[in-house]
């Protein structure tokens, strides 16, 4: 599978970005979230964590692909939780998440169908079945990824959301998680990748010699 891509972002249009990867220009679905952001990255570097589907209307009808970029692989994770739900189709989904993965995560955790009928194409039918498709299955995603107050950027919130749901798949607690990740980034700042935050949060937690 097309795990991830980097390159050069060539532009964006209402639903999707262009992403220069050597002599190709990939097109890729990104969520509504998303844009805003990288309006003011066309023209330079950028890295996304990609998910191929294939999209196809009936038995019979052709298939095409399609590949959907996400700026972190919690993000990718949640979407993939998200289109469990029944009548949650991909498309529907990158529509529906106007707003970041924790807070649509954390409207869940809360039962806030109030939140969730405001996103695009969720009714309140759809944002009950949310709810109890998913109660329980969204607390890894609902932590607030601001440092010290401030809002992240999306490369440092992507860095923290990685690393967290790493530590999330080797049996964490999310909150034990967020605690471990901040202290890391606390005494090792110039972590830039998960894997050497990772490799600080488990060099903090080897008794001293």
């Amino acid at each position: 599978m097309l795990a991830r891509i980097s390159g050069t972002l060539r532009g964006i249009t209402a639903e999707r970005m262009l992403i220069d990867v050597g002599p190709i220009t990939v097109d890729a679905l990104v969520p509504a979230c998303d844009l805003a952001a990288l309006e003011s990255q066309i023209g330079h570097p950028v890295e996304r964590h990609t998910l191929l589907v294939l999209e196809g209307s009936s038995v019979g009808s052709s298939m095409t692909p399609r590949l959907l970029a996400f700026a972190s692989e919690a993000d990718r994770a949640f979407f993939e939780l998200f289109t469990t739900v029944k009548n949650i189709g991909h498309r529907k989904a990158m529509r529906a998440l106007t707003r970041p993965v924790s807070e649509v995560a954390a409207a869940i955790a809360a039962h806030d169908t109030a939140t969730l009928t405001a996103l695009p194409g969720i009714g309140k039918r759809a944002a009950e079945t949310i709810i109890a498709e998913l109660d329980g299955k969204v607390d890894g995603f609902c932590l607030d990824l601001s440092i010290d107050g401030t809002a992240a950027t999306p490369a440092a919130s992507a860095l923290l959301e990685d690393t967290i749901a790493m530590l999330v798949a080797l049996g964490e607690q999310p909150a034990t998680a967020r605690t471990m990740v901040d202290r890391a980034r606390a005494q090792h700042p110039d972590a830039d990748t998960p894997e050497t935050l990772l490799a600080a949060v488990y060099a903090m937690r080897e008794p001293a010699t």
